[in-house]
Formats: C-alpha cells, structure tokens, sequence
C-alpha cells in the first residue's frame, strides 16, 4: 500500500487536497524561514523504499510526549531487557534524533533494521499494512521494556492462606499508556445464563457502517451494539452443556490514556478486495466514550485528537502519509515522508484518515535528560 505516490516529489510540489490547492494555505517547513531554528519534533523521515507505512507510524508515535519523554530523559534504560534491547534502543535514538537534532530530516534505518530482523516481511521493500507494522512495533517495545508485578488474590469466601493464588502482570510504558480492556457480556438465549470474558487490546478495529459518509460515533456505535451468533457461530453453554444461540455485548473496561482506532477500510471477502472509501468524521476534540465504558470504570475525560494515519490509493497500491500535533507549538503539521507543512485544523479532517490517535489529557513539552 505504499507503492504509488499520489504527488510528484520535486522541490515545486503543489497539494492537493480534498480538491483544492493546499499551498493556498499550507507553508513547507523546511522552506518556511532558513533562519529559524528547527522546531522540536517536527522532524521528516526518509523513505527507504516503500516505508511510507513506517515513517506514519513513527510520526504519531514521536506526537505522544509521554512516549517520547520516557525515551528522552533515559528512564527505558533501566527497564530494557538485555535479551531483546535492540528496538527500544534504537527508537530512543531515532526519537532523540527527531526531537533533540537540528537536521530537518533523518533516517529510521536503524529502527527498520532492528524490527526487520524480527518480522522480516518488513524488510522486502515491499508493500505493508500501517496498522499491523503499529502492533509489531508496539509489541516489541513492550518486551524490551516490560517488568513482572505479583499480586495476591484469594478465592472469594476463603480466608485461608493455602488459598491464595499468585498473579502475575506485565507492565511497560506501552501498556500504562496504549493498553486497554475490553469485556464481553456473553448470553445464553436458551437458558439466559450470564458469563463474563475480557480481551487485552492496543489498537480498537471498528467496523465502518455505511459506504458513503458516516461518524466515528457510527463506528462505536456499531463495534458496541449487541450481536446474536447463531448458526456455526454459537458458543458453548456450560448449563446446556450444547452450542447455543448466544447474545454478546462488549464494552470497556479500561480505557487506555492513549486510544488507538483502526478504521478497517481494507475489506477483503475470498478472492474479492475493496477499499472502503467513506468520509468518516471525527472530533478533533472531546471525543466521548462515557456510553461505551462500564459504569464502574468511568475514569477519564474526554478524548482529543493528536494523531492521524492517512492512506491514498487501493490495496494494490498507494502511499501514507501522518497528520500530527505537535507538544511545543500546539500547530498541527503534515508529514509526507521529508516534505512537511504546517497545516490548519480544518485540514486535519479527510476522508483518506486510516488511524486516529487520541488522547485523554494534554501533552507537555518532552524532557531531555539532564546532564550531570
């Protein structure tokens, strides 16, 4: 999906978008004023070869100033894990280089080689999903940086010692801010007996309602409604003792400070493959997913928008592109691989969005650690 650019790449580019001429409005970063200093973190990537899905990725990952911070101030040096060290270091590089460097433009080469040595799919120049190289990168931060907490639980209505299990839960910097909960309400219709399951996510996929134009509220709405699964989708009752026809019901049960939504635009049925091309609108501010969280669990605030991952073209072939805010300057910037250029708010809002990343509370300036 990254093999077609769908601007030419000289130094006289003119945008388009959503119809109209963005050099209208838009100015080139790195040709803005030559005497300015370079602003922290608005840093372009170079392409290495179909990498537009990696350079998206990273932008809105070097958006999330929490992330960025723990890199920065070497608080991940503590936490690595000598066995698989090699991608966390070399994206505390590459975030250093991004926010603390004076070049307009650098490399991920290092970052892409690490992670490429783990999925080597990554590494063919070939076409790739933004959303999955997302996952795969958030994974492997997570086992270089994860720490092992024990806590103890007893069996309800026992207060004997010998009852007591040991549990055991993995933390890191990426589940304190990406990871989530899900919990399905499972129902037997037959005989109306209630179980609970909970799932672990770090990216929501929501499913797109209609073909045309729709809300992200659309798109909630419809990942959270009730299912019946009936036919060869029943579930097992354990009071039937038989497969039944089953109602289910998920909302959240954790909310992540950082949500991540998957728009799964990308429709592939057999052999037949199509690209959902729907104009979906979403908030740039005050987001509210109070209906989805389980009344228990209602903690955060509302949701603001500090990242988004475009896609143009098909599934045979196209390009990425970021949309970020940025911590220092509170400006929102486009990021085209090396081309960047300020943009307004109004521009945020496309009908190519892919990813949206949201955040529940503001961002502060990231800070360098100090020199003793």
């Amino acid at each position: 999906m990254t093999s077609q650019q769908p601007f030419p790449k000289d130094d006289f580019c003119i945008y388009y978008v959503l119809g109209e001429r963005a050099d209208d409005y838009t100015i080139p970063v790195n040709e803005a004023d030559e005497n300015q200093p370079h602003l922290q973190g608005v840093t372009g990537l170079r392409n290495l070869g179909n990498t537009c899905y990696m350079n998206a990725i990273l932008q809105c990952l070097s958006s999330i100033s929490p992330l960025v911070e723990y890199f920065l101030s070497g608080k991940y040096i503590t936490a690595l894990q000598k066995s698989c060290s090699e991608v966390a270091t070399a994206f505390a590089y590459l975030m250093t280089d991004m926010w603390l460097g004076d070049s307009d433009c650098v490399s991920p080469e290092i970052f892409w080689s690490a992670l490429g040595n783990i999925y080597p799919a990554f590494m063919k120049k070939t076409q790739q999903d933004a959303q999955e190289f997302l996952i795969c990168a958030l994974n492997e931060l997570h086992e270089a940086l994860k720490k092992y907490h024990q806590r103890r639980s007893y069996e309800k209505g026992s207060t004997q010692r010998c009852c007591r299990k040991v549990i055991t839960n993995e933390s890191s910097i990426i589940t304190r801010l990406f990871e989530g909960q899900l919990s399905y309400g499972i129902i037997c219709l037959k005989c109306e007996n209630c179980t609970h399951k909970s799932e672990i996510f770090t990216v929501l996929s929501l499913p797109i309602p209609s073909e045309y134009e729709c809300s992200l509220q659309d798109c909630l709405q419809c990942f959270f409604q009730q299912d019946t699964l009936t036919w060869n989708d029943q579930i097992h009752c354990s009071v039937c003792e038989a497969k039944q026809v089953t109602a289910v019901r998920a909302s959240l049960s954790k909310a992540p400070k950082i949500i991540i939504f998957h728009l799964k635009r990308f429709d592939i049925q057999g052999t037949m493959k199509r690209k959902l091309r729907t104009d979906i609108h979403y908030p740039l501010t005050n987001l509210d997913l109070t209906p989805y969280i389980h009344p228990v669990f209602r903690k955060h605030p509302k949701y603001n928008l500090c990242g988004v991952v475009n896609h143009f073209g098909d599934l045979d072939g196209g390009h990425y592109t970021a949309f970020c805010k940025n911590s220092v300057s509170q400006a929102w910037y486009s990021f085209d691989d090396t081309r960047i250029s300020k943009i307004p708010k109004t521009s945020v809002q496309t009908a190519t969005a892919y990813l949206l990343f949201y955040s529940c509370q503001p961002f502060s300036i990231p800070i360098q650690k100090c020199k003793s």
